[in-house]
């Protein structure tokens, strides 16, 4: 804008000439004069100067006229100079034609007259010169030998007016007089010129000085700009009030750049005085000055000097504009306010003009922002300018990224500093938002979570802060990003989109066409993006703000009505979540209306509305088990997020009771009769009925009559008027069945307490001999039963873990001993079944087409109820006998039962694995899933439940307890809604997985933010850590009972296993907990202050709102102090990570560096039990990332290895061939390949990061590097000399590898300081360079070796 300015200088004064010459033209009001004209006469008078224009093609007028020229321009101007040129008395005669012209121009009229254009006599089209007429004087100034006179006369006749007044016709004579000099096509002395004009402006009021300071670009020659500038510069030392024209003049002149940076050193010092005004052109002048050698630091300056007023703009102009929206008026305060604002908006165009054609300024002002170090010194202006670089220089765009990317990262750029970014300069803004929104769209292809969430946040503010236009843009990109197929995109773009609904549902209504497009990708949905999508569009179009959205209303009702009629399965399924998802918003928005008898008719047209939908979701379903199971699941789930009205809850409650009542309860004392394959008996009571009042669960005569029926028939026992419910819908059903009674009741489920402790019509579950007789489908009939069985109990765990009565906590933790003992009979069937579906128990549509991993051949009707495919998660509450993946707690409360200790050794015998080699959790997404308020239990202890006799007298009492089994089944699914909750995914799942795979069994728990789950995992720190500290005594005892062995030969194999498992769940989620990358937001601050104040607690009670840094040391220290009794290598890796993140949340890690890296080297050092070693891939991984982290966080990493190569390595070469080394017990034949390539990798690392340093450092950092190069090589050479021991193909790879990059390392970091240092310590050099180079020939003869056709060894440069 500056520039455009400066650049139309000329311009603006042909305007205003023209402007001045139209006012001339017309008749003053008054008009005075020295002598007396005719008006509008021609000028007669015998004097030469009159002649000789007459002559040449002027007629000089008198009065009001302009001068007539006859003849164009150039002509005139030749014939007048040819015609003094061979005048007779030639050059006498041009001291007579200036003496008439000063002689005319006396009478201030012709005077004016001359300095205005010509009239022009002569045809337009005929004119061979400039299409507009020159004044007389500008024309006599083209004319070389009249040029100085007339100047002359000019400078003479100027001082008469500077301190005049305008003339009544508006004309400033000053001005024009200048004009005259501007663009002349040659000056015949610029010197003399430039210094009359200096002259001047020294004597001129402040406002001919300011013009006459801007005329001088155009005045002057490039010969005068020198002298010119160092008057201009010395000027703008004595006078302050001419700082804007000096500067704007000298950002347009050829200047020596020592001058520049003179007065740019000058001016940067006075900018924090500046006026808003005149910042553009200073700015402007500043960024000109700038060189490439100076340009970061300058602009460092530069941003430091910017004091937030003047970039930000003012608060009373923030008022102003909300004022000028709402009433429309425009006040003298409101005209300075809306100056300012255009100040600013010119400012940030001067800027992107200079970021724009100068790459330099460009990439040094990113420069500049990516050095702040602090948080606090991040400012609105730096986002304003990343945005603004990043729309104008497409060449700095990745680099912009990345920087951005690193501030994210690092917290620098929080969302409070971007929004007061857009709330301040959303005008700024506005112009680069397509560059925004691409920004926007780049940052959420990011696998980093905080990168993600601040792409949406330039989404959200975009559509807050922009226009109507714009908040189209965002909505269209994300739509975009939906239909994309990515699940993080698709995630998050919705996110935005429910977020950009609360904000501003008017605006929102205006783009709903573009979220309607979306249906048309709902195959690419999972379950939980279209319920968003979904709850997005029913807001939409329910709701009350506007009545204009009844044509949305009726696209939902079609869409839903069109799916619910499909007979494609998957098209149903989506129409019932659709229906449910809009039902929820109508009966929410009824249940919130104001109560008065307009509203209660209102109300009641919207009941019926809400339970018409339903009732057409339950008709289209019942014919499918799964869409109904679906449908029940739904309705609970909107149930359970308080969003259905209570009239509408009161129904279906009563609807839902009795219908449950009548598909799956009968009664106790009414056998089922009919010819089923298997005797039916009541299991798993915890009542014994004694009267007729006791009911059961009518469950394998469901099971039997849907998988053994043939032709339609039924069991005899149903009525022919009685509805068959598939056993599939038992679970669910009874979901949504508890959640209307615990909602219409406030928690209290005494109405359905019966279901808890009811038996179940069954079989004889133990399979005894009789398991190898049955046939296959007796097999899966027994299989299908229990899978159901475990589910019910899973559903009953579900509703009554929160009841608060002893009674009802002792039969929870019963159902969770039958759960466990279930599962221990279930794996042994699937052991024989191996082409065995379970029947489903998640209905979402991640869970269609999924088979179990074990699966081979699937018959035609399993593969119809089967499930999504893809990587299978742990099961909730599957049992394993890996160490690895077992975890329980200690029985120094609670010691299990004795059939319980049977049951638990009989499946934990060698011939018991080898005969049940299936793991259930390949069958992860059969099971129900357990809800977040399940792990309340783990705050149990002793529980005392009361048998009552029949006259509800007790009659006995029985301790109940959380067993090492329960707590195990418990902690794995804790852990494994960790994982998939709070755990980044930093990894695509690869394209022949199935997409939803990871989220299979996690419906629920993804209806629930990663906060919510943090905050509940946080409340349970205290009892996890009652937990932890019971399994570590456990232990400790146990070694010292075994003389400090914790795996002694007293030790019972299958409890210590469970107990060492829990120890590893326990760790874990510790570690997923405060790993978790949502505590670095703001907001989570306090959640993780109260996370580590109960680690603390543990330590010193009583000490409340202590430091954070105090937090942490004394959570480190609480968790280090588990290290003594860790029982496994897996156990103390994820205490080690624990240590980790506790330590990087502090401000100074380095202090816990060391007691990290001692404790590292302590579990290297320490024999763990013979299980974990040898050739286990697992156990080699950790291996791995413990070494690393030893290496990462010791002191001297090269005295690190050289005690592992130097001491560990021979002791494991002189001990037997299964022994391993004593001073490193997990270094042994089969590990040495890992102790090898991360000893070469992270010496190479660590000789990479060592400065090569210059001949001018000071003697002794010669020294100190030349001895750590020393011990360098030294280990280099230790390590390389070890295959001649080692010399297996996967050791030689390595020590090509690496030794490859060791030698470049030494090549470009070494040989330069041996250079400095051979004259002063050339034996040292000369040994050193000796040393290294018998390791290059060991590396030489390496790489022939490899060459050979009988060692196919690939040598890469990875």
């Amino acid at each position: 804008m500056v520039s455009k300015r400066r650049l139309s200088k000329s311009e603006e004064d042909k305007e205003s000439l023209t402007e001045d010459a139209s006012k001339a033209r017309k008749p003053p009001l008054s008009k005075k004069t020295k002598k007396s004209h005719v008006h509008n006469e021609v000028e007669e008078n015998d004097s030469v100067f009159v002649e000789l224009l007459k002559t040449s093609g002027i007629i000089l007028k008198t009065g009001e006229s302009q001068n007539q020229l006859a003849v164009d321009q150039v002509v005139f101007q030749k014939k007048l100079f040819q015609t003094l040129r061979k005048h007779p008395s030639y050059p006498q005669i041009i001291e007579e034609f200036v003496s008439g012209l000063e002689s005319y121009v006396e009478d201030q009229d012709c005077f004016r007259n001359c300095l205005l254009p010509c009239e022009r006599l002569q045809d337009e089209e005929a004119s061979m010169g400039t299409p507009y007429s020159k004044s007389l004087i500008k024309l006599l100034l083209g004319i070389d030998i009249l040029q100085p006179a007339v100047i002359k006369t000019l400078f003479e006749k100027l001082p008469e007016f500077l301190f005049e007044n305008r003339n009544s016709d508006g004309i400033s004579v000053p001005r024009l007089i200048i004009s005259q000099l501007k663009w002349l096509d040659r000056i015949v002395d610029s010197k003399d010129l430039t210094t009359k004009i200096m002259q001047l402006v020294s004597v001129a009021p402040l406002p001919l000085q300011h013009d006459f300071i801007t005329s001088l670009p155009e005045i002057l020659g490039d010969s005068q700009h020198a002298d010119v500038g160092k008057e201009l510069s010395d000027l703008l030392m004595e006078n302050t009030p001419l700082t804007v024209p000096i500067l704007d003049v000298l950002s347009s002149l050829q200047l020596d750049q020592k001058l520049l940076s003179k007065v740019r050193q000058l001016v940067m010092g006075k900018l924090s005085a500046v006026k808003l005004e005149d910042l553009p052109v200073i700015i402007r002048f500043i960024l000109h000055a700038i060189t490439a050698t100076d340009a970061v630091q300058v602009i460092s300056e530069l941003r430091k000097q910017l004091d937030l007023q003047h970039c930000i703009l003012p608060s009373r102009l923030q008022a102003s504009q909300s004022r000028l929206k709402s009433k429309g008026r425009i006040s003298s305060s409101g005209n300075q306010e809306s100056s300012d604002q255009d100040c600013v908006i010119l400012l940030f165009d001067v800027i992107k003009s200079a970021v724009r054609y100068e790459k330099t300024i460009a990439e040094a002002w990113i420069k500049a922002i990516e050095n702040i170090a602090s948080v606090s010194d991040h400012k609105i202006f730096d986002v304003v300018m990343l945005l603004i670089i990043y729309s104008t220089n497409t060449q700095t765009k990745k680099y912009i990224e990345r920087v951005l990317r690193n501030k994210i990262r690092s917290g620098c750029i929080q969302e409070q500093l971007l929004q007061s970014t857009f709330c301040t300069h959303s005008l700024v803004l506005k112009d680069v938002c397509p560059s925004i929104l691409s920004l926007a769209q780049s940052l959420l292809h990011s696998v980093d979570q905080s990168i993600n969430s601040f792409g949406s946040l330039l989404y959200k503010h975009a559509f807050k802060y922009f226009d109507a236009y714009c908040q189209q843009e965002v909505v269209g990109a994300l739509v975009t990003h939906i239909c994309s197929g990515n699940d993080a995109e698709v995630d998050i773009a919705l996110d935005v989109l429910l977020d950009l609904v609360a904000l501003n549902l008017a605006a929102m209504r205006l783009n709903a066409v573009f979220v309607k497009g979306i249906l048309d990708y709902l195959d690419n949905l999972s379950p939980q993006q279209i319920r968003k999508l979904f709850y997005i569009l029913s807001t939409l179009a329910f709701s009350k703000e506007q009545a204009a959205s009844n044509h949305i209303q009726d696209d939902m009702h079609l869409v839903i009505r069109k799916q619910l009629s499909s007979t494609v399965l998957r098209y149903k399924l989506i129409g019932i979540i659709g229906a449910v998802t809009m039902a929820g918003i109508m009966a929410a928005d009824s249940g919130s209306s104001i109560v008065t008898q307009r509203k209660a008719n209102l109300n009641n047209e919207e009941y019926t509305q809400v339970t018409s939908l339903l009732q057409l979701v339950h008709s289209c379903s019942e014919q499918s088990p799964q869409a109904s199971a679906l449908y029940y699941d739904e309705f609970a789930n909107l149930i359970q997020g308080g969003k259905v009205a209570p009239k509408a809850l009161e129904w279906a409650e009563q609807t839902i009771l009795n219908n449950f009542q009548d598909a799956f309860v009968v009664d106790f004392c009414v056998t089922p009769e009919g010819d089923y394959p298997f005797p039916v008996k009541a299991l798993y009571g915890l009542e014994e009925y004694n009267s007729q009042d006791g009911i059961a669960i009518n469950l394998l005569p469901l099971l039997f009559s849907q998988d053994f029926a043939k032709d339609g028939s039924r069991m005899t026992s149903h009525g022919s008027g009685q509805k068959l419910v598939s056993p599939l819908c038992l679970a669910s059903y009874f979901r949504l069945l508890r959640l209307c009674v615990e909602k219409q009741n406030d928690g209290n489920l005494e109405e359905i307490d019966g279901l808890l402790d009811c038996p179940i019509f069954l079989t004889d579950l133990e399979p005894g001999e009789k398991l190898e007789s049955m046939s296959v489908k007796e097999h899966s009939f027994m299989c299908s039963l229990m899978f159901l069985t475990l589910n019910w109990f899973r559903e009953v765990v579900n509703a009554f873990c929160q009841q608060t009565s002893p009674e009802m906590k002792g039969k929870v933790l019963t159902r969770l001993k039958h759960i466990i003992e279930l599962q221990g009979i279930l794996e042994k069937y699937l052991a024989v079944t191996p082409d065995y579906v379970p029947p489903l128990a998640n209905f979402d549509l991640e869970t269609l087409d999924a088979t179990p991993h074990t699966s081979t051949t699937i018959s035609a009707k399993m593969r119809v109820m089967g499930k999504k495919g893809g990587r299978k998660r742990k099961a909730d509450g599957s049992k394993t006998s890996s160490p690895d993946t077992l975890s329980k707690e200690d029985t120094s409360e609670c010691d299990p039962t004795p059939s319980d200790r049977t049951q638990l050794e009989k499946e934990f015998t060698k011939k018991e694995e080898e005969k049940t080699s299936v793991s259930l959790q390949n069958y992860s997404a059969f099971f129900r899933e357990l809800d977040i308020e399940v792990f309340s239990i783990l705050h149990c202890g002793l529980v005392t439940k009361f048998i009552l006799d029949t006259e509800m007298h007790t009659e006995a009492t029985e301790v109940v307890q959380l067993g090492p089994p329960e707590l195990l089944f418990l902690l794995e699914d804790l852990s494994q809604k960790l994982e998939n909750m709070l755990t980044p995914t930093a990894k695509r799942a690869p394209f022949f997985k199935s997409k939803g795979s990871w989220n299979i069994g996690f419906s629920h728990l993804h209806q629930r933010s990663a906060q919510e789950i943090a905050h509940c995992i946080v409340q349970l720190l205290t009892p996890m850590c009652n937990h932890l500290e019971n399994i570590h005594n456990y232990f400790q005892c146990l070694a010292s009972e075994n003389h400090g062995v914790v795996d002694g030969p007293g030790t019972k194999v299958q409890e210590h296993q469970i107990m060492s498992s829990c120890y590893q769940r326990l760790l874990q989620i510790f570690y997923g907990l405060f790993a978790w990358s949502g505590f670095f937001q703001p907001e989570n601050h306090n959640l993780l202050n109260s996370a580590l104040e109960v680690l603390a607690s543990r330590l010193k009670q009583g000490e409340h709102d202590q430091p954070l840094e105090e937090l942490l040391s004394q959570s480190f220290h609480y968790l280090q102090n588990f290290h003594h009794n860790i029982p496994s290598f897996q156990c103390a890796l994820y205490l080690i990570r624990l240590l980790m993140v506790i330590s990087e949340k502090s401000t100074a890690p380095s202090q816990k560096k060391e007691k990290i890296a001692s404790l590292a080297k302590q579990f290297l050092c320490r024999v763990w039990p013979s299980g974990e070693k040898g050739k286990n891939n697992t156990f080699n991984d950790q291996l791995h990332d413990l070494l690393c982290i030893y290496l990462a966080h010791t002191d001297s990493v090269l005295k690190a290895i050289e005690e592992i190569a130097g001491v560990g390595v021979p002791e494991l070469i002189n001990s037997p061939k299964d022994a391993s080394s004593s001073t490193f017990p997990t270094l042994t034949r089969h590990t040495f390949v890992i102790f090898f390539r991360v000893m070469m990798a992270e010496l190479e690392k660590t000789v990479k990061g060592l400065q090569a340093g210059t001949a001018t450092d000071q003697q002794q950092v010669h020294e100190e590097k030349l001895l750590y190069w020393n011990m360098a090589v030294r280990d280099f050479s230790i390590l390389l000399n070890l295959i001649k021991v080692f010399d297996s193909h996967p050791v030689l790879h390595v020590c090509l590898k690496y030794g490859r990059l060791f030698v470049e390392a030494f090549l470009k970091q070494c040989m330069p300081l041996l250079d400095f240092s051979f004259r002063k310590h050339r034996e040292d050099v000369l040994s050193l360079l000796e040393t290294f180079q018998l390791n290059t020939r060991l590396l030489h003869h390496l790489c022939g070796h490899s060459k050979m056709p009988l060692f196919p060894l690939r040598f890469t440069r990875t």
